[in-house]
């Protein structure tokens, strides 16, 4: 088994912290020139904000950093498949790559549901990269809800 690399593995540390804080655990992380500029956990409970998504946290982190709507060059990286909402600001935000780790045959929206991407009106696809840290991001999320049952 190959060692993660280093944005997931930081993707997936935040994602633990979201399960601290009694959030679904996903994490995500955004790189533009391979340096981190944003990391985010799931906040919709602390926040009272159904769209606290962690991409969404990163996204808006990284748009204020680097002071524009638009992340030309930017990976974004996350543990879980990114939701139809959360797929349509990746697009929005002209997201260079994507990686994620496990799939999300429930509520995902890239592989998974509406297959965003592959839709004729979205206006802009990133390269897509899954399956990267599946295996941990799919135990915290199962150990996450078995604690819940």
């Amino acid at each position: 088994m190959f060692p993660l690399p280093d944005p997931m593995a930081r993707a997936l540390a935040a994602a633990r912290d979201a399960a601290r804080a009694g959030e679904v655990p996903v994490g995500a992380v955004i790189l533009h020139a391979g340096k981190v500029i944003a990391t985010a956990a799931n906040a919709p409970r602390a926040l009272c904000d159904p769209t606290a998504h962690a991409e969404m946290l990163a996204i808006r982190a990284a748009a204020a950093t680097l002071g524009s709507d638009r992340l030309d060059d930017c990976d974004l990286w996350v543990t879980l498949e990114p939701c139809a909402m959360c797929a349509g600001a990746i697009a929005h935000a002209r997201i260079t790559r994507l990686y994620y780790g496990a799939s999300d045959a429930k509520g995902g929206a890239v592989e998974h549901g509406p297959r965003f991407f592959a839709q004729p009106t979205c206006h802009h696809r990133p390269e897509i990269y899954s399956g990267i840290g599946e295996g941990e991001a799919g135990a915290l999320l199962r150990d996450f809800f078995a604690a819940r049952r």
